[in-house]
């Protein structure tokens, strides 16, 4: 998530390594003005539909164990718990849809400040190690959004690690972040951002595979008109 970590909503990444490359993760930020704000975490296999309801009536492949919907469910269950305790967040939700195979999870922040590291933390529950670091704030008076993104040297070198059967689980994956405003942005400084017609929203997307060998930065500086 730090919100994004191969944004990971984390939990049905326990099932990535089962599944074919068609996987998103989608990070959506909505600010408002004063500071506030709310968070949607969504990990999407509906593309891989069909071969992860398959996946799912086994008890491994390719050597790793296959988590049961129930142990998805209570991995959810258990990170919602920690977001609740965590400060400035409020309003935590999740949701698993079995069917189509995507899960969120959403919250309200106080400040987007307090949404650093959280994503981080959360993996280390999991014993996943994060691919970045992340950091967001937001300056009232001068409306300015900013992300900054820095890659984990370490990161390329544990994925080259990877059997080639299991690097071809990321190929075609993607990553895409959201950030929506109240105000219309009227200048954003990286040149793979996207920005709405509206010019309240502004996306970016990347693949996995790019991400984690550091080939795209993320980072971001978000000017609103005043």
């Amino acid at each position: 998530m730090n919100v994004k970590q191969c944004y990971k909503l984390l939990f049905f990444i326990l099932l990535i390594p089962t599944l074919s490359s068609c996987f998103e993760i989608i990070e959506e930020i909505n600010m408002r003005n004063n500071g506030t704000g709310d968070v949607v975490l969504t990990i999407n296999l509906s593309q891989s539909k069909t071969k992860v309801a398959s996946v799912m009536l086994l008890d491994s492949v390719q050597g790793y164990k296959v988590p049961s919907k129930q142990k998805i469910q209570q991995e959810l269950a258990e990170a919602v718990a920690y977001l609740k305790k965590s400060e400035g967040i409020s309003n935590v939700k999740s949701t698993s849809d079995f069917t189509n195979y995507i899960a969120t999870i959403s919250f309200t922040f106080k400040e987007v400040s307090n949404i650093n590291n959280i994503t981080r933390n959360i993996l280390a529950r999991q014993k996943i190690k994060a691919t970045n670091t992340s950091s967001y704030s937001y300056n009232k008076a001068t409306k300015t959004f900013a992300r900054r993104y820095q890659a984990v040297t370490t990161a390329k070198s544990e994925f080259n690690k990877l059997k080639n059967q299991d690097k071809a689980v990321f190929n075609g994956a993607m990553y895409t972040s959201i950030y929506r405003f109240e105000s219309p942005v009227t200048n954003v400084t990286n040149p793979a951002s996207n920005l709405s017609k509206t010019k309240k929203a502004v996306m970016l997307k990347s693949s996995i595979t790019n991400l984690i060998n550091g080939k795209i930065n993320v980072s971001n500086q978000i000017q609103l008109s005043k």
